[in-house]
């Protein structure tokens, strides 16, 4: 997906959500959800890998040389809108162009799935994912589905 000649080193590759590989970095991600959001009910984990099979919607790696360093998915909820799911770059890879890497491999694979929009929801003690998600053109909007009565939710949508 990405340009092997490219001097990051950052290749996205489609992947399979029950690989060791994605199963690793979703662990990872909600270990640490777990520690930002201890209350009862704040995480929403939820992905099953139908959501993401080919037509549906597609989960991704991010590698950088070689060595996992992020993942991303997104999984069709309307007709026209999907919504991104279980973005996590590794800590020591923060701030280093790999979570934009992911959304931009999203944006793609949501454009090969004809949708127009994207939603996401993040929580409010992500502020860096928030910073993230606002430089690349999204906004605030209304909480949706699972996160209506989520006080820890933040919902954010833009449109492709």
């Amino acid at each position: 997906m990405s340009n092997p000649a490219d001097p990051s080193g950052i290749i996205i590759q489609r992947a399979e959500i029950l690989s060791p590989t994605a199963q690793t970095l979703i662990n990872a991600l909600n270990v640490e959800l777990l520690g930002r959001y201890p209350e009862e009910g704040a995480c929403h984990f939820r992905l099953d890998a139908q959501e993401v099979a080919d037509g549906l919607g597609a989960f991704l790696i991010a590698f950088r040389w070689g060595t996992p360093v992020g993942c991303g998915a997104v999984r069709r909820i309307e007709v026209q809108t999907g919504e991104i799911k279980r973005m996590y770059v590794v800590p020591q890879e923060r701030g280093r162009g790999v979570g934009r890497a992911i959304l931009n491999a999203i944006e793609t694979e949501a454009r090969v799935l004809r949708l127009s929009r994207l939603v996401l929801e993040t929580g409010v003690r992500q502020t860096e994912a928030q910073a993230l998600y606002e430089r690349t053109g999204f906004t605030r909007i209304p909480p949706f589905g699972e996160y209506i009565d989520s006080p820890l939710s933040i919902c954010m949508a833009k449109s492709l």
